[in-house]
């Protein structure tokens, strides 16, 4: 897929709206293409493990990409800083549902719950934690220790690994239930014996099936960064020049740095990750870091079966998630608020298609 420039010159309004039906359009051509679909099928046969990551609303942290994972295999869920809890009732039902149907398909899990940072500047960190790279591991293993607990009668086919991203180098620093930590930055050796050998150690309890199937995104990662360091990448780049706020479910289409902050739809506190995620857009005008004189507020939510009521509730889900995001923002940033464009849409899982709705 030839990637879409970032969206620079005169930005206006409606540049904005456009460039993003676009990066859709793009995407869900790719997704739904014959190419990508059998690419998909074949890679599922061979690696069934269904595959969730818990991730931060950053959007830099792009796991497929970083991996070079067909698009759909892995399932993101995104909050402020990776923050989640199975506590949560509508996050709780959502990951029950998903091992569940994982199960019901003969399938192993395994949940890489992230946290992400900068070595070359903190400040290029989580911005979610205060670009505490401490804070945010710490509660990634919280987090892990959660899963284990609440799916301990399923610990042979429900597997969570503590995972660490680095936003330089795109590079994924695996923390293993030894206490070994693997940074996949200082390996160049792609060879899957030794690889398997050293995930093995890593992860002791791990059934030879998962371990099959969590090697290619090792060997993945190790190729992409391999093109990172030589395309001399400028670092400028990741730091933070988001422009859109993304609220709600079907966000898999917006998979370029530095465009948007993701807020999944989970927290009982909604508002926080909100009125946090436009903070750091005003920051962001404030410094210079984008030229762009508006934002666009883009609430989104997800069905798969097109016929029935489930577009309909997608439709109401999206339309509420829009007035309460907006409501917020104008409370806690009246004057940012002046500058955000709405907009609406509904996400038809099977091809990535976004429709708007207002």
């Amino acid at each position: 897929m030839q990637s879409m420039p970032p969206l620079t010159g005169c930005v206006t309004a409606d540049s904005q709206i456009q460039y993003l039906m676009e990066l859709n359009a793009q995407h869900s051509s790719t997704f739904s293409s014959p190419a990508e679909k059998r690419r998909r099928l074949d890679y599922r046969v061979k690696h069934p493990t269904e595959i969730a990551a818990w991730k931060c609303m950053d959007g830099r942290e792009d796991l497929s990409v970083a991996t070079n994972t067909p698009l759909g295999i892995i399932q993101p869920s995104r909050n402020i800083g990776g923050r989640f809890d199975l506590g949560w009732p509508y996050f709780g039902k959502d990951v029950s549902n998903w091992v569940d149907y994982a199960l019901s398909q003969n399938r192993n899990c395994i949940i890489l719950v992230t946290y992400h940072f900068s070595r070359g500047d903190h400040h290029r960190g989580c911005a979610g934690f205060g670009y505490d790279t401490d804070a945010a591991i710490t509660e990634a293993k919280i987090r892990v220790e959660q899963i284990r607990r609440v799916f301990r009668t399923h610990r042979c086919t429900v597997y969570p690994i503590l995972l660490g991203f680095e936003t330089d180098l795109d590079a994924c620093i695996l923390h293993g239930t030894n206490g070994a930590v693997f940074d996949l930055s200082d390996w160049d050796d792609t060879y899957e014996d030794v690889l398997i050998n050293v995930l093995a150690k890593m992860f002791p309890d791990m059934q030879p099936a998962m371990l099959n199937d969590l090697l290619p995104l090792v060997v993945g990662n190790i190729n992409h960064i391999s093109e990172i360091k030589g395309s001399n990448r400028e670092i400028i780049d990741t730091d933070h020049r988001e422009w859109v706020i993304g609220v709600g479910r079907g966000f898999d289409w917006l998979r370029k740095p530095n465009l948007a902050l993701i807020v999944g739809q989970y927290s009982p506190n909604l508002g926080s990750p909100i009125a946090t995620a436009a903070s750091i857009i005003k920051t962001s005008m404030e410094a210079g870091r984008i030229d762009n004189k508006s934002f666009v507020l883009l609430s989104s939510a997800l069905y798969r079966e097109p016929r029935g009521i489930e577009p309909d509730l997608a439709i109401e889900k999206a339309l509420f998630l829009q007035n309460f995001a907006a409501d917020v923002i104008t409370k806690a940033h009246p004057e940012l608020a002046k500058r955000m464009q709405r907009m609406a849409v509904i996400v038809d899982m099977n091809t990535r298609r976004m429709e708007i709705v207002e």
